[in-house]
């Protein structure tokens, strides 16, 4: 899951990590924080390890590296 403000910084860390190759799952969600929108959008690595679980760790982009 990646989130952050709706700006142009958020904006190139969600095209760079799909540039690495990881693509969207689901729908994005956007909240009003009453000064700001924010924006999330759970992204998934489409080539897991085998024997990797749907949801692990190596699965989901890490949203701390922004």
């Amino acid at each position: 899951m990646i989130t952050g403000p709706d700006d142009a910084a958020s904006c190139r860390r969600i095209s760079a990590l799909l540039d690495e190759g990881y693509r969207p799952h689901g729908s994005p969600a956007v909240a009003f924080g009453g000064e700001r929108v924010v924006a999330a959008q759970a992204l998934v690595w489409p080539h897991a390890p085998a024997g990797s679980e749907p949801g692990a760790a190596g699965g989901v982009a890490e949203a701390a590296r922004g």
